[in-house]
This record gives structure tokens, sequence and C-alpha cells, in this order.
């Protein structure tokens, strides 16, 4: 059936999705769950018959997490292209992601841990794997001029919504007492209902504005062509040794930025003791200081380059890392946590621009780029992630991890030294 291309009630409804499920990266991922976790998890977790910091074990879930859409986002990207069954997968991956947020809200109990740790992993899955199956909608919704327009407008929705429910959920925290709950952990579990049932009622929006499903048969045809476009990229990509060198450095340093996302709230929580209500605010702070740091650091890159403005970060990042060792204070913290901010937008929005700058611009399967970007980005999350868990567990000292997290800036920042700057 026909679809019009640049209607603006489509796109406001498109865009939706982004308000309904950047809360779960937000409020779930980021703000909240992480320190209700580390409040309510026994010191030690049993894993195939080890006894597991349960930090460590925190870690290892989001390494779990990403491991699982890494291999999942080439198989899921073939099924959106030729399977016809986009909306139907969208909606799968909501309701998988909801339910999830669902089900937190029964983890009430020490010895709910491991099925509290379960069901973020499903509920990472759910968000990432509607991300897949949203963005390909793109194309059919807006003519190609419009791309980066439409894109940032999601990118904006998705930025309000979360933090409007944050400040939602922090006032049932701060102000539990007035609404009649004496529970110190219900207002934190009836904010995972909260992201829950927002993620479900506004995505319903997009679903009922989306094209419909022309259904084709799921062949394996579909899966091997998802993965095939991956691995001919790397193909190519393997030819352009500047390219490649980039790509490892962002492998690294991008590792080490996600560390810090997923885990400085949990460290903030065991280390300088951190209430659930400092810990919103500090991330609302954060995303306030990412937006400004992004339009800053895309200023400097106008002016000095792409390179260079990249490397002033990792400086930072690094003096970050080496800082937040020997950080004692909640003062102090803050103070840290703004130069966080700073660097955390920016090195993001301008490591996505210098890619798409290296790549020739007769290149035909743009997509199929940046699919094995998004997947190398899954992988970089897994090994920082995993690598703080696993020095956490051999020290015992959360500490050694986040100076053990410079170490990914530093080999960044090396081998982009190294990435011609005229091309970059």
């Amino acid at each position: 059936m026909a679809f019009t291309k640049n209607d603006k009630k489509t796109i406001r409804s498109w865009a939706l999705f982004d308000w309904a499920n950047s809360v779960f990266a937000l409020v779930v991922a980021t703000a909240v769950f992480p320190p209700y976790f580390a409040s309510m998890a026994p010191d030690f977790m049993e894993l195939f018959g080890m006894s597991i910091d349960s930090n460590t074990m925190y870690s290892y879930s989001i390494s779990l997490s990403y491991l699982l859409i890494a291999i999942m986002t080439p198989i899921l990207s073939g099924i959106a292209d030729y399977s016809g069954r986009r909306l139907g997968f969208l909606k799968m991956f909501t309701l998988i992601g909801a339910l999830s947020c669902f089900a937190l809200y029964f983890y009430s109990q020490s010895s709910f841990s491991g099925f509290g740790l379960m069901a973020f992993v499903v509920g990472n899955v759910g968000f990432a794997g509607g991300i897949v199956f949203y963005n390909s909608y793109l194309p059919d919704i807006v003519t190609e001029d419009r791309y980066d327009k439409v894109s940032a407008q999601g990118y904006a929705y998705g930025y309000i919504g979360s933090v409007i429910l944050l400040i939602l959920i922090l006032v049932l925290i701060q102000f539990k007492g007035v609404f009649g709950i004496e529970s110190e952990s219900m207002p934190v579990r009836i904010g995972f209902l909260m992201v829950g049932v927002w993620w479900l009622f506004f995505a319903s929006f997009t679903f009922r504005a989306m094209p419909k499903d022309e259904k084709k048969k799921i062949e394996s045809v579909f899966i091997k062509k998802g993965i095939q476009e991956v691995g001919d990229v790397f193909r190519k990509i393997k030819t352009d040794s500047n390219i490649i060198k980039f790509l490892i450095s962002y492998f690294f340093f991008i590792a080490g930025v996600n560390v810090v996302i997923y885990l400085a709230t949990i460290f903030a929580k065991e280390e300088l003791g951190f209430e659930q209500s400092n810990l919103i605010m500090l991330v609302l702070l954060l995303q306030l200081l990412a937006m400004g740091g992004a339009y800053f650091f895309a200023f400097m890159s106008d002016k000095i380059g792409n390179k260079k403005a990249i490397l002033i970060q990792l400086i930072i990042w690094i003096g970050v890392s080496i800082a937040a060792y020997f950080v004692n204070g909640v003062t102090e913290f803050y103070i840290l946590s703004a130069f966080v901010g700073l660097v955390f937008g920016g090195i993001q929005s301008l490591s996505r621009s210098t890619y798409s700058k290296m790549l020739s611009d007769d290149i035909d399967s743009l997509a199929s780029y940046f699919s094995f970007y998004d997947v190398l980005t899954k992988l970089a999350i897994v090994s920082g992630t995993f690598s703080f868990g696993l020095v956490n567990q051999l020290t015992g000292n959360m500490r050694y991890s986040i100076l053990s997290t410079g170490l990914f800036f530093l080999i960044g920042l090396i081998v982009l030294l190294t990435v011609r700057e005229k091309k970059v």
C-alpha cells in the first residue's frame, strides 16, 4: 500500500518511540537499577559454583546483554530488511522490554538478586532489539534530504521524555511519605513499573502510524544476508588502514566511555555512599552537561578538526579515570562528573561523524557500514564492562577497576595519533 513520506504526523509518531523506549536506557540502565541492585544484592553471588562479588556480577550482566545484542544485531538487521515483518518484531521486542520492567517490580529481596539481573539482561535485549527495527523505518517515512533532521528529532524526543519520567521518579522517592509509601524500596520498584507502562503506552502511537507489515516467510537467507553484509563491510574496510586504525582507537575509547556510563552510579553508591535520590540528580546533571558538551565539541571540531577535538576529550577522560581512583568526597565526585558530562555527549557524536567522513562518497550500502559500526560498539561495551568486573573480582576494589578503565582511553589516544588528519 502507498505510504506518504514527510508527513508531519507520521514523523511525530515515529519519534514518539524514542520518547517511549529511551526511559529504559536512562531510568533503568543508568540512574535507578544499578544503585538499587547495589543496595539489595548480597556481597557475593554464586555462579557455576564460584562466589563472585555482586558488583562484578552486575558488570558481567551488562557484558552478557551486549554480547547477545552484538550477535543478534546483524541477524535482526537481515530480518528487518527482507522479511516484511518489522512492525511485528518491533512490537515483540517492545513487549519483552516492558515486561522485564514489570518483572523488576518483584525484585524486592536480596535472594531475588539473580532474578533481578536476569530481568535487567532481558530488558537490555528488548531495548536494543527494538531499536534495529525502529531505525529501519526512517527511509520509509522521510526522503533522504530529511534523514538527519528527523533522526535528531527522535533523539530530542528521547532525551526530553526520559528526563521527564526520571524527574517524576525522583519526586516519588523524595516525597514518598506524601504518597503514603513507607517502604524504602517501593518508590524505586514503582519506578520500574512506570517505565514499563510509559514504554508500552507511547510506543502504541508509533505502532498505529507505521506502515503495516507485508509479511513474507522468514527464510534462512534473510539471516545470512544480514550477517553477510557485516562481513562484506569488514572485508572492504580491511583494505583501508586509516579506517582500521580509527576503528581500533574507537573500540578502545568507546569501551571506556560505556564503562563510565553504566557503572558510574554503582561506583558512587558503593564507594561514596550516594543515596538513590542524589544519584538521580547526578544523572540529570550529566544529561544536561552532555548536551552542552556535544555542541561545544562540535564547535571545536569546526575550528581544529575532529581528530584534535577527540584527542582533547580523551585526555580529559584519562584524567577523570585517574582522579576517580583518588576521589573520596561527594563534592569532589560532582566536580568530576561535570567533566564527564562535558565529554560524554561530545565523544560519541564526534566519533560517528568522524567515521562518516572517512567513508567514500560512492559507497552504496552506508547502512551496512553503520551496522558494522554498531556491532563494533556493542563488542566494545562487552570488553569494557567485562574487564571492569574482572579487575574488581581479582582485586576486591572497584577503584582499581576505574583506574584500569583509563588504559582503554590511553590506548585509544595512542592509536588515534596514528590516524591521518586529512582523512578525519
